[in-house]
């Protein structure tokens, strides 16, 4: 049977009770349609209250069960540091040295691409070693001057002509196998940052994002970084308007400008797409007069 809610609903009357030997009639009740409703608001906001903090105390335990350093930080992916394991797994099966390898530079529109071995030592691996990309240029240094001094260290410096020349690939490659076979000691294990291997005299390993994960390897990265830096930084003094001790080359705005305005120097790669632009600009006209600091013998530094 369907009610009409707009008519008055009537409750049943109560049956007579005794009260001091007299029955008494109870009248019977009549309730508004709006009274049912507001009755059902209740239950239902009741409901809800009870639900919100059923899921409210649900949050808090799911919150409470997270990390410390998790809370607050959505959409951060916490990175491990690099680690001397690999390299401790191989000394533990008899083979040594191990060298980790890296190259800084192989975008950049000027200056030279370089490339640095390093063979750390086990008794002294420094502290805060990580790819040189995530780490400051203070960090940087700080941790240069301590690998420099707890390890053995080689770094090679491919000029712009030999990128002209090779391309800038071989060029790296060709620096990475230079520096490997200019440490005091030639390692038997070699482990280098990327998918290409070197053709050196010993086992060489290729890692891709090995700056990340392998302590010597990020080490590398470490002193080429640096090496390359402090090199960009005399050649903005030969070169003053090009900001290289800024940009350290890359082909930023600024250094996209100062290439418009003033043109190349020796120390750009001729066939990086800009520089090849600005050389199509003045063509005929021979490159500027400055003193390249790589054209003499290729560079190499090994520290004991």
């Amino acid at each position: 049977m369907i009610r009409d809610t707009k008519q008055p609903i009537k409750v049943p009357a109560k049956p007579a009770s005794r009260s001091g030997g007299k029955a008494k009639t109870v009248k019977p009740k009549t309730i508004k349609p709006k009274a049912v409703k507001a009755a059902d608001g209740k239950a239902a906001s009741a409901r809800a209250s009870t639900s919100k903090a059923a899921v409210s105390k649900t949050s808090a335990k799911a919150a409470a069960a997270k990390p410390a350093s998790a809370k607050g930080l959505k959409g951060v992916i916490a990175m491990a540091p690099p680690s001397f394991r690999r390299e401790r797994a191989l000394i533990k099966r008899g083979i040594w040295p191990i060298a980790g390898c890296d190259e800084a530079g192989r975008g950049p529109l000027a200056g030279p691409v370089v490339a640095a071995a390093v063979v750390l030592d086990p008794k002294r691996v420094p502290k805060g070693l990580d790819d040189s990309k995530r780490l400051s240029a203070e960090k940087r240094e700080a941790l240069f001057e301590e690998i420099c001094a707890t390890a053995q260290v080689s770094v090679v410096y491919a000029s712009p002509e030999r990128i002209n020349r090779d391309n800038i690939l071989r060029a790296s490659l060709w620096a990475l196998t230079r520096a490997v076979h200019a440490l005091p000691d030639l390692p038997r294990h070699v482990f280098v940052d990327g998918r290409d291997r070197l053709a050196t005299k010993c086992d060489c390993e290729a890692v891709i994002g090995g700056d990340g994960l392998i302590a010597s390897i990020a080490a590398a990265s470490i002193i080429a970084k640096v090496s390359r830096d402090r090199l960009m930084c005399k050649l903005a003094e030969q070169c003053p308007g090009y900001g290289f001790e800024q940009h350290k080359g890359y082909g930023v705005p600024e250094h996209l400008d100062a290439l418009a305005r003033l043109g190349p120097t020796v120390h750009h790669r001729r066939f990086f797409a800009p520089v090849a632009a600005a050389w199509q600009k003045i063509e005929g006209a021979p490159p500027p007069q400055i003193r390249d600091l790589f054209e003499a013998d290729v560079t190499v530094e090994a520290t004991a």
